[in-house]
């Protein structure tokens, strides 16, 4: 059970730490906090953490310097680590992985529910096993609609969340979009705006226009990134908003089942 689970927040954002702390707690694991890389090696041999939640820009001893101590230990190296990070630039994250991390997620664009449908991928003993079975098993009964007129994007979308284990149609416009919906109406909708016939935002207006549609969970994935447009696409009730240069279809199904997992359904 979580219960027995261990996971170290090495973290010197305050309130970002007391967030993560909580929610932590309430998923029933056993979670500890420290402010600086060197409490938080301390931590690591004396706590004993299953996983680590680590930061990179911190006093005393940063994150880079914490995954180099980890991997110069035998016992101390197969602790999966999570880091949190400020940037997103590739040579920063070539480095993590480089240095051990087992993933990483850019402060700006996460959620807690990302954090903990990441830690559920990487606690693996039998205790852990039981999240991600149930997960699985949760997954064949959610169908996903992806909506988006670039055919070779479409199916290499369609393949990364079947693979997940979800049920995916996709359609390749909003007209076709939304007889589709009619004839199965989708758990969680993955939404382009560009599209030839009915665009993203009339799609998601026509839906939450709809008693039927209304509650359907929308993820915006789009080449545009304006704040205006941003901004509208949450005015008409999407539910997360994410920018595809700045995106992996990794990262896309990870935000589709934090997604999920916020709404009870996963």
């Amino acid at each position: 059970m979580r219960q027995n689970k261990k996971v170290l927040l090495i973290e010197d954002e305050k309130i970002l730490g007391e967030i993560l702390l909580t929610k932590l707690s309430d998923q029933g694991y056993e979670a500890k906090w420290e402010l600086d890389g060197e409490a938080g090696m301390t931590a690591v041999r004396e706590f004993r953490p299953d996983l680590i939640l680590l930061d990179i820009v911190m006093p005393k001893m940063d994150g880079y310097e914490v995954l180099e101590q980890l991997g110069k230990d035998a016992e101390l190296k197969k602790i999966p680590v999570i880091v949190i990070s400020n940037s997103g630039q590739p040579v920063e994250i070539e480095r993590i992985l480089e240095l051990g991390a087992k993933d990483y997620i850019v402060k700006a664009q996460f959620s807690p529910e990302e954090v903990l449908s990441k830690m559920r991928k990487y606690l693996t003993d039998d205790a852990a096993q039981g999240a991600p079975a149930a997960s699985s098993s949760a997954r064949k009964n959610v169908r996903i609609l992806v909506i988006e007129d670039d055919a070779f994007l479409s199916t290499l979308a369609t393949e990364a969340i079947s693979k997940e284990g979800y049920r995916v149609t996709s359609a390749f416009d909003g007209k076709q979009a939304w007889e589709l919906m009619q004839k199965e109406t989708p758990d969680l909708v993955l939404l382009d705006i560009i599209m030839p016939d009915m665009n993203g935002f009339e799609v998601l207006k026509k839906m939450k226009a709809d008693e039927k549609f209304k509650n359907i969970l929308v993820i915006i994935f789009s080449n545009l990134g304006q704040e205006q447009e941003i901004a509208e696409a949450h005015n008409l009730g999407a539910d997360d908003y994410l920018v595809k240069a700045n995106f992996t279809l990794r990262e896309v199904t990870e935000k589709i089942a934090a997604l999920l997992t916020k709404h009870g359904k996963l």
